[in-house]
């Protein structure tokens, strides 16, 4: 519906949509528990793979073309710290089980990829141990942290009970100060989207401080 779509449509992504270089790729992660104490993946949540068709070429999965990429983002607690939530009772009947000596690697988490060729029919298996290396958000690179503005931005918009302590604010500043390189404007045409949305939030407040002062009159 405008110029800059136009041409991220029709020119920037072109090759993704006419050059598919894998297909029915499906990603798997499996947390340590000697690490990482609970998670959550943020968004897909109408999409989630259950997790023996991961193995299974007869389930259909999603395509990547040429130039693409996919970012998942992961909610953890580490472990030793405590869970949200309410507690849950100790087992009458069993004991957790025991971990593998792979737990004390100092991993936390392996992300597994699956994939077939774009004229494949025969699932390859790609693996990737990932620690963590200690740094916080702030340290993170542009791209990560303005991923984590715009989930953020989701979250809010969905007035979702995960969203935790973000604002639209706090939106808004991380999103400024991670715009990096942005030669097509993209992550600047979002900033402006949730300068947007809060002012529409303020205006919406104060409304609502007028009327309640008009009814307390």
């Amino acid at each position: 519906d405008s110029e800059r779509e136009a041409r991220k449509a029709l020119v920037e992504q072109i090759g993704g949509t006419l050059f598919t270089i894998a297909k029915d790729v499906k990603i798997q992660v499996e947390f340590n528990p000697a690490e990482v104490a609970a998670y959550r993946l943020i968004g897909y949540e109408n999409r989630m793979l259950a997790a023996e068709d991961f193995n299974d070429d007869t389930k259909d999965a999603g395509e990547i073309g040429a130039g693409h990429r996919v970012t998942a983002l992961y909610e953890i607690v580490p472990a030793g710290q405590p869970t949200p939530g309410p507690e849950v009772d100790p087992l009458r009947y069993q004991v957790p089980q025991s971990l593998t000596t792979m737990a004390q690697t100092g991993e936390m988490m392996t992300v597994k990829v699956r994939y077939k060729e774009a004229d494949g029919d025969t699932s390859a298996l790609l693996e990737f141990p990932v620690t963590d290396d200690g740094k916080g958000l702030d340290a993170a690179s542009d791209d990560t942290r303005f991923a984590a503005a715009v989930a953020s931005f989701g979250m809010l918009l969905r007035t979702s009970r995960y969203a935790g302590d973000a604002t639209l604010d706090s939106v808004l500043r991380m999103a400024q100060d991670a715009v990096g390189a942005d030669p097509n404007g993209y992550r600047t045409e979002f900033v402006e989207l949730v300068g947007k949305a809060q002012d529409i939030a303020d205006a919406m407040q104060a409304e609502a401080a007028a009327e309640e002062t008009a009814e307390e009159e």
